[in-house]
């Protein structure tokens, strides 16, 4: 099998596999052949637009107060079905906002001449978002507007008309602040020069997960070998990372549980060091996390705050060594922090070092309020000093929702990590290493 991470991983980006049938164990499989994959980057992928949007006039959506804004970019598709590309963050109150700059690549837009639509909407936490207007535009022309200094005015469509391709024209004007075109690196350009992704593991290990002996236990561990909840998470996002970690020491922790003789540890080492708390790649998290489920006593409450601390220290000294790492952390739980301004100000301090967050809830818990973590269905996180994240770094999924729609929880939690990373670099001008 040759899947995608091994060849791009590869500094000259070529793979080589020996071709033969070993299930029937062949004393010479080599008499097959070699098959070479070699992975080639698009250039259209290089070729970044970067452009500030600002609106005026916006209409009044909500009744208390103004409208909580944001605009969503998407490309048309050949049968006219929008594909979104990028959205900006949200502006709470501003009928005149101004938003962050929004990038894009070429590839992603198909050309400069390909029409884009740019939709504004008023935010709503059940994720029922109204629209406030929308204009339809190539890049070529938004390039045009910025130059011009002109604006275009929203539109959306006629609600009394018959023609379904009737409109109508509102007073409310978007325009192009800023624009500009260059080439950069990309997430794949820092990868192949050698940059690594590390993954780190925590597991929950509250007494809601039910008792580990009992076949309904989340924790319950099944003698056919069947893979509990945990299991599933950790396979399915250590399969596609392990490649990006050629050293594949993986720290992984446990919390909520207190260990024999102890009190109850909100961040514990799952292979039972005091020190170190990395195991050798997926089957030793395996290994530890079976162990571990052993040798202590589930408790609780839920609590996030340590262990970011303690993954924020780890992705932090690789800056003080000059090392070109990004680590990803990912928590598995069942249930919902109870320290919701710790996590909060944990997560802010972590926007600053070269850390993304996976949450992934399992169970049937109702996990309505873990949205407050991920940015795309909430509202902008502060911590209790007033400050916000300089970036987003989280992402939280239901794995009964990710799988519900068709899309596997590492094409849904990982689809972000490469923007991510590459914000960080970016903001901390950091080059690939050639």
């Amino acid at each position: 099998t040759c899947v995608e991470e091994r060849v791009i991983t590869k500094q000259n980006r070529l793979f080589t596999l020996k071709l033969g049938v070993s299930e029937h164990n062949l004393p010479n499989p080599s008499k097959f052949g070699e098959l070479t994959v070699q992975a080639e980057e698009s250039a259209g992928s290089k070729a970044l637009m970067e452009m500030v949007f600002h609106c005026s006039d916006l209409e009044i959506k909500d009744l208390l107060s103004k409208s909580d804004p944001f605009l969503l970019i998407s490309r048309m598709s050949e049968n006219g079905t929008p594909v979104p590309i990028c959205k900006t963050e949200v502006r709470k109150n501003d009928l005149n906002p101004k938003w962050k700059p929004v990038i894009m690549n070429l590839q992603q837009v198909g050309s400069k001449e390909n029409p884009l639509m740019i939709e504004c909407f008023n935010f709503s936490s059940n994720g029922k978002h109204d629209l406030v207007g929308k204009i339809v535009k190539s890049v070529a022309e938004l390039e045009n507007m910025y130059h011009s200094g002109n604006g275009e005015n929203f539109f959306v469509p006629a609600s009394n008309a018959h023609d379904c391709h009737s409109k109508e024209v509102l007073k409310s004007q978007v325009y192009v602040e800023k624009y500009l075109e260059n080439s950069r690196h990309t997430f794949i350009d820092y990868i192949s020069a050698g940059c690594q992704l590390n993954l780190m593991v925590a597991i929950d290990y509250t007494a809601s997960n039910g008792n580990p002996r009992l076949p309904d236990s989340l924790h319950y561990i099944d003698p056919s070998g069947r893979p509990n909840a945990y299991q599933r998470v950790i396979l399915e996002i250590g399969d596609i990372l392990q490649y990006y970690d050629p050293a594949k020491r993986i720290p992984s922790w446990g919390y909520g549980a207190r260990p024999i003789d102890g009190p109850v540890s909100h961040c514990f080492n799952l292979n039972g060091s005091t020190y170190q708390p990395e195991v050798e790649g997926i089957q030793g998290i395996m290994s530890a996390y079976i162990s571990a489920l052993r040798n202590v006593s589930l408790a609780g409450p839920t609590l996030f705050g340590p262990l970011l601390s303690t993954a924020t220290a780890i992705a932090s000294q690789s800056l003080t060594s000059n090392q070109q790492k990004y680590f990803i952390l990912l928590i598995v739980t069942d249930g919902v922090v109870t320290d919701f301004q710790e996590t909060i100000d944990a997560i802010i301090k972590a926007s600053d070092f070269p850390l993304s967050i996976i949450v992934v809830g399992v169970g049937g818990a109702d996990f309505k309020e873990m949205e407050f973590l991920d940015p795309n269905k909430g509202g902008r996180l502060e911590s209790s000093t007033g400050r916000v994240a300089s970036r987003d770094v989280i992402q939280f999924a239901p794995m009964k929702d990710v799988h519900g729609t068709g899309i596997s929880i590492v094409q849904s939690l990982l689809a972000e990590v490469p923007g991510q990373f590459m914000t960080y670099m970016r903001t901390r001008e950091i080059q690939a290493i050639s």
